[in-house]
């Protein structure tokens, strides 16, 4: 069975791993994103691929990256936190310095496509896939298509305006729905420093024991319900996944249903809302299942 190198790049972590073709993770690991130098990451991400290639035969390297991407050249006139990829091509600064055919999708796609070809969306030919982190993004099948979008921004859901805050006109769903923004909101309420380094597992783990925290964490769900909601009346899916990292934390899902719930319209176009298989593996999945996808081409 062939084996690929992924890699799922996050505005925090770079996820990588050695998969086997039918999604099998036979190793991984990850190191901090280095978002704003474009040698550091290059150089990083080839000195992963040696690792791997030391003791294994690899047919490719499939990669997951945030932003605006051209999944057919590789080009990323956007990368999201990573600013170091802005109008890069990453396939081609790589093919350059090793002996594999790399690919790129974008990260919300790529989720989308392992929930599609092994996950939770097998039967579905229309639903989205909805990818929490740094920032908020996803991928949209319809009529068993993956949606890019005219520009190759189809799924980008974090421009959304969610809610309206009088003369700022409104706070996107990047700044009010994601991992970031729920680190954002409990430093606030604890006074600790912007640059502390705080994760979004302890804002977890502090909720089962501090009702401030807990109602953080709700007001929060409550804006991503927002978002799901938009999406649900927008595109009428089978269902909407949610992935990303904070979607291993046990209660995420029936908080967010709960906040559902609760706004008066949601009955009338209500559908399934569930987890991702793969949670927070979905990206390396999807990027190799997209990488054997441009082979066949």
């Amino acid at each position: 069975m062939e084996k690929y190198i992924c890699f799922d790049v996050g505005g925090t972590k770079v996820k990588h791993g050695l998969l086997l073709e039918n999604g099998t993770i036979l190793s991984q690991g990850s190191y901090s994103t280095p978002c704003t130098n474009l040698d550091k990451f290059i150089i990083k991400m080839v000195e992963t691929i040696n690792m791997y290639l030391r003791n294994n035969h690899v047919l490719g390297v499939a990669i997951s990256l945030p932003g605006f991407i051209n999944p057919n050249t590789g080009y990323s006139e956007q990368g999201g936190a990573v600013t170091a990829l802005i109008n890069q091509n990453l396939k081609n600064l790589l093919e350059a310095k090793v002996p594999l055919r790399v690919e790129i999708e974008n990260d919300g796609n790529c989720a989308a496509i392992a929930e599609k070809t092994s996950g939770n969306a097998q039967n579905c030919t229309d639903f989205i896939c909805v990818t929490i982190g740094t920032g908020i993004g996803g991928g949209i099948f319809v009529d068993g298509k993956l949606l890019h979008g005219h520009r190759f921004r189809g799924g980008e859901f974090g421009f959304m305006i969610t809610q309206a805050n009088g003369k700022n006109f409104g706070d996107i769903w990047h700044s009010t729905g994601s991992t970031s923004a729920l680190i954002r909101s409990y430093k606030k309420l604890k006074g600790i420093s912007e640059y502390e380094n705080v994760k979004g597992e302890t804002v977890f783990s502090e909720a089962t024991k501090s009702k401030s925290v807990k109602k953080l964490i709700d007001g929060w769900a409550r804006n991503i319900s927002y978002g799901i909601f938009n999406l649900a009346a927008t595109l009428n899916p089978q269902k909407i996944l949610i992935s990303g990292g904070v979607s291993s934390q046990q209660d995420l899902l029936s908080t967010i249903k709960k906040q559902l719930d609760d706004l008066p319209w949601w009955n009338d176009i209500k559908i399934p809302v569930e987890l991702c298989k793969y949670r927070n593996d979905a990206g390396m999945i999807g990027a190799m299942y997209h990488f054997i996808q441009k082979q066949r081409l």
